[in-house]
């Protein structure tokens, strides 16, 4: 009875256990068709290059990377105009958003740059009180620290040893001619010597022929201006002493920014040498005159300075609260606005958590300092891209969703064009880098005529070479843009104009060489100052930093940001 129980047992479990098995395999059986359905959907990309899908695996065609497959659940639920990139794009491109009309963002915010600077009003000049040779300097370097009553200099002076004998010879006779004694002490005085000191020469009936230079002021000496063994005459100045316990903030403001500062208005100062603090101080001066050069009025704000942290010469940036706008006006800043005739648009992230984008129209309003005002097409809480728009534009272009260029979807379009067009393109390249150079020495002739060239250069890019439409599309949109800043330039004197338009050829460059290549490998570099703080970028065959936007004044100014290989 015993074994029939455990017999009927283990039939049991073999029962279950070929259930759990076969049922399973029928099951999966089952649902094969499915599977293989979804097998034939997969596709595959490039992590590079995110524009590319192909149905198999290989290499991409751009960059040779090994191909991977897409995750369909990462990239489902997207809309037929939103598109993704790739987390590495995301980066490379450096695209940075913000939230519309989120009050603790950029947008009410202005921004200026400028340099520290002594406190003018704390200077002193020490001069000389009398004529003579300089025997000794008692100071021998600038930044050093003098204290009032410091003897900074001494002095052999001929007319210093006269007056002492009239002194001496006076005093034999004050009783006498009173009126001859007072006046010789009086000269004396008003050579800067004390009355302990004219006593003790009194007394002793003897001739001092070395006089030091006492310090009227404490602070640091910010400038030397005489030399051990020079004859200097009265008056003249021996050294520049600054008082640096506070200093000046100098920024220029450029004119269609003007009407957002005012005299009393708080500023927060940062600087690069200290990037954890933040200076606060009041705006106590704002030049009435404009600057007709360079479009820009002079302000300042002085700053407390006894730690010396801030040193003359220091890069600065001003950070205060733009003039209020109206509740009912969202603003945005200029980076995130593209347009092409009478359309602008801008590019929102719909997904905070996901680079997921989408084109969206909006339309312009004024322009205050650097941001437009937005009286349509986006609400406050929607999140936009402020850099990095050209960079999802292309993409967008790529993977034949709506962009600056083209309203309906385009089927996806190759970057692959044929060696000859890039040998054209090449040409425009090389003469855009004459124009950098030109920029650099702040040459506004040899600009001109450059531009000129690049004019004719882009005329003879044969555009047939780009057949397909959307990549068509996209090459006559730099086509048209580049020549147009090309003739701009051409038509300008103004060296400050020059580079401004010269900002716009770049990032249609930029673009060209990136998405169609040329025959070398280029370097792509920003400088965060350019353009009123807004940022410029450019192109150079060289790692080495030379900034067309400022020229010599500021010629170090900016980083390589990426190195773009074509060969």
């Amino acid at each position: 009875m015993k074994k029939i129980s455990i017999y009927i047992v283990l039939v049991a479990v073999g029962l279950v256990l070929g259930w759990l098995l076969f049922g399973n395999e029928e099951a999966n059986k089952e649902s094969s068709p499915v599977t293989a359905q979804e097998a034939k959907k997969q596709m595959w990309t490039c992590s590079m290059h995110p524009q590319i899908m192909k149905t198999e695996p290989g290499k991409c065609p751009i960059c040779g990377m090994d191909l991977i497959p897409v995750d369909h659940d990462h990239q489902g639920g997207l809309s037929k105009e939103q598109f993704k990139l790739t987390e590495n794009a995301l980066a490379l491109a450096n695209v940075q958003t913000t939230i519309v009309g989120n009050s603790g963002g950029e947008s009410n915010v202005l921004i200026v740059s400028g340099k520290i600077s002594e406190n003018e009003e704390a200077n002193a000049v020490q001069a000389s009180y009398f004529s003579g040779r300089i025997e000794r300097l008692h100071i021998n370097f600038t930044g050093e620290e003098v204290k009032a009553g410091q003897a900074l200099a001494t002095i052999y002076s001929p007319e210093l040893v006269k007056a002492q004998q009239e002194l001496i010879t006076a005093a034999s006779l004050k009783s006498t001619h009173p009126e001859l004694y007072k006046a010789v002490r009086n000269k004396l005085k008003l050579l800067k010597l004390s009355d302990s000191q004219i006593n003790q020469i009194e007394s002793s009936g003897k001739v001092k022929e070395y006089f030091p230079i006492y310090a009227t002021v404490s602070g640091t000496v910010s400038e030397k201006l005489a030399e051990q063994g020079d004859y200097v005459k009265q008056g003249q100045p021996l050294f520049k002493i600054s008082d640096l316990n506070s200093v000046w903030a100098n920024f220029d403001v450029y004119e269609n920014q003007i009407s957002n500062f005012k005299v009393g208005q708080a500023i927060v100062i940062t600087t690069e040498a200290y990037p954890t603090e933040v200076f606060k101080a009041k705006i106590a001066f704002i030049d009435p005159v404009l600057n007709p050069d360079t479009r820009v009025v002079k302000m300042r704000a002085v700053i407390d300075n006894k730690d010396r942290k801030l040193k003359p010469s220091m890069f600065v940036k001003g950070k205060t609260d733009r003039v209020s706008h109206s509740k009912e006006t969202l603003t945005v800043p200029a980076t995130a606005v593209l347009w092409t005739g009478k359309r602008s648009i801008v590019y929102i992230k719909p997904k905070p958590d996901e680079p997921v984008f989408e084109m969206r129209e909006v339309l312009l309003g004024q322009k205050t300092g650097e941001d437009y005002e937005i009286t349509g097409g986006l609400q406050a809480g929607e999140e936009i891209v402020t850099y990095g728009v050209f960079t999802i534009d292309a993409s967008a272009q790529l993977q034949g969703k709506k962009s600056m260029m083209n309203r309906k979807e385009e089927p996806n379009a190759s970057v692959n064009v044929p060696t000859e067009f890039k040998n054209q393109l090449q040409v425009v390249y090389d003469r855009y880098i004459a124009l950098k150079d030109a920029l650099i020495d702040s040459d506004s002739k040899q600009a001109k005529q450059l531009a000129s060239a690049i004019e004719k250069a882009i005329a003879a890019v044969d555009m047939k070479l780009v057949p397909n439409e959307a990549t068509h599309k996209q090459w006559m949109a730099i086509d048209h843009a580049i020549t147009e800043s090309a003739v701009v330039i051409t038509k300008s004197s103004d060296i400050e104009e020059q580079r401004k338009v010269f900002k716009k050829m770049s990032n249609q460059l930029i673009l060209a060489v990136q998405n169609f290549g040329i025959n070398k490998a280029t370097y792509k570099l920003y400088c965060p100052m350019a353009d009123s703080d807004s940022g410029a970028y450019w192109l150079s065959n060289e790692e080495k930093v030379l900034n067309p936007y400022f020229g010599d004044k500021m010629l170090k100014c900016g980083e390589v940001k990426e190195k773009i290989n074509n060969k």
